[in-house]
This record gives structure tokens, sequence and C-alpha cells, in this order.
């Protein structure tokens, strides 16, 4: 049986790396093929040699689809034989309905005008087929991030797709969309359609592929059929990595010190709607050289009790008390936070964490310019000694600070964002979501800089979605649910089952 998609030793250079070298892709009528791999590993690169955002003759090697060589010479041509790509930051405009995204330069018009009929029975049928309900007229900015994502699928059985190909599809979904959209990709498949997918959260792969392909460092490392034997978790990250890693966590002697940063009755309301309260009577404290894990359901107010900390990034009508080292803390504003010695890590590092188009020097200098600075005067040759201390000391995979942070990986991306807090020399790190979208190595990296900062007396506040990781680093849980905090769990307490009794309850 030959291939449908067939990539031959594709090698692709950036000035300064080899970002592919003679990678092998073979991918078959009807599978849903898995591609594994660390940020950086080469994978995104690849799909867009694939899919002509690196046109042929800019990359050495071949691509054969249908069996026909094929030398795309940019997206609108990959498309053209039905290879459709869903990135992990959606392609969909906000203002525009459903029905406008999924036709939106693929309408269906007579004699230039769009036939909004037809057009609107075409997409009540596209939706049906990925289980929505939404009316086409409805905005795409009244749809949550899981649905968008089925409006993106629809998108492309609107193209006729053949390959559809998704990258990190449910980085940003809840545990239930996620479950709904791997169900989605193994109906599509019984429906014929092929689908590669990208992603980091490996349950999710053994799951659903029939077969996987594990790059690291630009090169093919190994394909395995994960139809015809037990592929383990351990097997895919050593082939990923490199290497066995026994413990996903890495371990830590604990010495808890006193009391470092203290919330009390901490109330928020709304951002938009002021008589909507978010946060309810919030207490928590962090010790000195702790770790504590804030759990929760998606939407239980997490990010908000992080932000509205921080500066007051979010909300109104905050009222509370919040204490460093037993003194009271003015955190009024996002200067004052920095001042009293916080530091936040967004969950969201592109829209909120970083410069994208900015180097890799500048992002990791900008919320402490006073550190490389005299009289007010920038010191260049300082800022790219500190930032350059940096990326060799968070291994920041990258020939030089020059570098544009938007052309970094993700994992790569989060540690030019801790670098950025850390050299603002905070005593208390609120991380949110620090893992979210990385792979297994990268995660392993962030998990022994949090250790690190902890064995140097600092307090970490760690929230996350993923139970495994706060069982895995934290001391103390604090369990959340609709915007109280309506539990506390120490290490040795701490279980996916009590914390989720707590929720049930609460």
């Amino acid at each position: 049986m030959s291939p449908l998609l067939n990539m031959h030793n594709i090698t692709k250079t950036f000035p300064g790396v080899k970002a592919l070298d003679q990678v092998n892709l073979e991918v078959f009528e009807g599978e849903i093929h898995a591609i594994v791999g660390e940020n950086g590993a080469g994978k995104s690169t690849l799909m867009k040699v694939l899919s002509g955002v690196y046109p042929h003759g800019q990359y050495d090697g071949e691509i054969r689809f249908e069996g026909d060589l094929a030398a795309f010479s940019g997206i609108a041509d990959s498309e053209k034989r039905g290879i459709i790509i869903i990135h992990q930051e959606l392609a969909l405009v906000p203002l525009l309905s459903i029905a406008e995204n999924l036709f939106l330069g693929n309408e269906v018009a007579s004699r230039g005008v769009i036939d909004w009929p037809q057009t609107y029975r075409r997409t009540e049928q596209l939706l049906k087929k990925v289980g929505l309900k939404e009316a086409p007229t409805t905005l795409v900015d009244k749809l949550g991030v899981g649905k968008q994502q089925l409006v993106e699928i629809a998108k492309a059985l609107a193209k006729e797709v053949k390959l559809l190909i998704l990258d990190e599809p449910t980085a940003a979904l809840s545990e239930d969309d996620s479950q709904a959209l791997l169900d989605l990709l193994l109906e599509l498949k019984s429906q014929g359609i092929t689908s590669i997918l990208i992603s980091h959260k490996l349950n999710e792969v053994e799951r659903v592929a029939d077969r996987i392909t594990v790059i690291r460092d630009g090169t093919t490392v190994s394909n395995l059929h994960a139809r015809k034997a037990e592929i383990s978790e351990e097997r895919i990250i050593r082939d990923m990595v490199g290497r066995d890693m026994a413990h996903r966590y890495p371990e830590r002697e604990r010495k808890i010190g006193e009391t470092l940063f203290e919330v009390k009755n901490w109330n928020v309301f709304h951002q938009d709607h002021a008589d909507r309260q978010v946060i309810r009577n919030a207490n928590f404290l962090v010790g000195k050289g702790e770790i504590v894990g804030i759990a929760g359901l998606m939407g239980s107010g997490r990010t908000e009790l992080a932000m509205s900390l921080f500066g007051r990034s979010y909300g109104q009508n905050i009222s509370g008390e919040a204490l460093v080292h037993g003194k009271p803390v003015d955190l009024s504003t996002v200067s004052k936070a920095i001042d009293a010695g916080l530091a936040y890590v967004t969950e969201d590092r592109k829209a909120l964490g970083l410069v994208l188009d900015e180097t890799i020097l500048k992002n990791i200098t900008l919320a402490n310019l006073e550190g490389v600075s005299h009289a007010g005067v920038l010191n260049d040759a300082e800022e790219q000694k500190v930032s350059e201390g940096y990326r060799k000391a968070m291994n920041i995979r990258t020939p030089s600070v020059f570098q544009k942070v938007v052309n970094l990986s993700g994992g790569n991306q989060q540690k030019v964002v801790l670098s950025k807090w850390l050299f603002a020399g905070p005593e208390v790190l609120i991380l949110d979501e620090p893992t979210r979208g990385i792979d297994v190595g990268a995660k392993f990296e962030i998990y022994g800089i949090m250790n690190q900062l902890a064995d140097e007396g600092r307090g970490v506040l760690m929230i996350s979605s993923e139970m495994p990781e706060l069982l895995g680093m934290c001391d103390r849980i604090y369990v959340m649910n609709e915007g109280a905090l309506v539990g506390e769990l120490s290490a040795a307490e701490a279980s996916q089952e009590r914390i989720m009794s707590f929720i049930v309850r609460s």
C-alpha cells in the first residue's frame, strides 16, 4: 500500500542552525498519524515545509502527495490539493460570523455575488458534522475556545480536506473539550479523512494515533506502530529526549521557613460586571522555600486571583490585605507589585508575557531596566551580558540573544519569560500554567528552576490544570471552586481523588 504522503530526506536550514536534517515521514490514507518531539525538535518547521509556508526551493528533499511530486509555492497550492493545517493560534476572524469564517476566501458566489442562502445551508451541514448546534450567523467571538477549534475543523471540511493537520489542538482546551475533539478526529477517520496530530499530551496520542513519528533535534528518531504493539509513554519520552526519565518531577529537599507571603480576605469583582463577584474571601499563605499549588477546574477563578494580586491586572472593587514578611504591601499597580517582591508568569505568554517582535535580550531585561542602566541611561554591554547569562543558565536553545522571540519554540519562549522575572529579583513568583504547551523535556527543566527558587528561599505559587504536576511539585495545595478556596492539603494528604472531592462538595 502506497502512502498518501511521503516526505523524503527533508532538510531545512536557517542562518546558523539546521532545523531539519533528512527527515522522513510517511502517512497512510485513513490513519491518525501523531508527530511528537520536544519544543524546537522541528515538528512545526516540517509542517511549514509541507504546507508551502517554506516553498519548494527553500528546502532540500522530496514531497509526494497521492503519488505525485509536490512542489508547493505557498499555502494556497497545498490547500488546493486538500492539505489543511489548523495552527495552535486559531486563524478565525472574531467579529465575523461562523458562516463568513467558514467560507472566507472560498465564498459561495455566482458572478461575484455571495449566495447567502446556500452559504448558510452548507454551514449548517458542516457544523452538524463537527457536532455544533450554533446558528451560522453566530459571531465567532461569542464562542468558547473549544467551539472555535471545531469551527476551524468545519472550515477545513469546507475546503474538501484530504489531509488534516492539527498543531497542539487541545493545548488551550478543557478536559471535556479535549475529549470531544479527539472523538471528532476518530469520527473523521471513520469517514476516511487522514489526520496528522502534533501534541505534547502523550495520553491523547496513545488514545487516537495509529502510528507515531518521533522527531528529535531535527531528525527522525523512530516510527512506532501504536496499534501493532504496546507503546508506553516511557518509550515515547525516551525517544523524544534521548534518555530515560525515571522521575518525571525532580526531587528536592524541602526546607520551608517562616511565612513569606500572606493574603487575607481577598475579594474581587468582575472586570466588566461590577455586580458579579469572582473571588470570595480568599485567604492563603506561602512560606519561604515553599511551592504552593492552586488546583481547580477551568473557570474556578484561579487566574483572576493571580492577576488581581499582581497590580490589580484584573477586576474591580478589589478589597483585602496582602503581606510580605508580615508587613502590608501596596499591590495597586504592577510597578508597586514588582517593588513589593511579586512576579507573575502569565498563562498566555504570547499575548501578555512577551514582546514577540523583540529580541531575547530586550525581553529579558524588560521588567528591570534599572538593573542595566546608570543614571537613566541604558548600558548596552551590561544588557547583553545579563541576557547572555540567562540564555546559558536557562538553557535557552538559540545561537544568539539577538534572535527574535517570535522565532523560538514554546518551551524556549517560556524560559525567556521566566528569565525576565528572575532578573527582576522577586521574592514570590506566581506561575500560571507554567508548562502549558511545552514538551516533557522542557517541563523537567522548568520544574528544576522552580526547585532552585525554593532552595534559594523564595516562594512559588503555581496554578496548574494538570493534577499530576501539582501533586509532583507542590508542598501544599489549595483547592479553588467558583471563586472560593474550598480546601487545603499537604503533599502527604493530596491525591487527585481528594482534590476532586473538595470541588464536588463545595
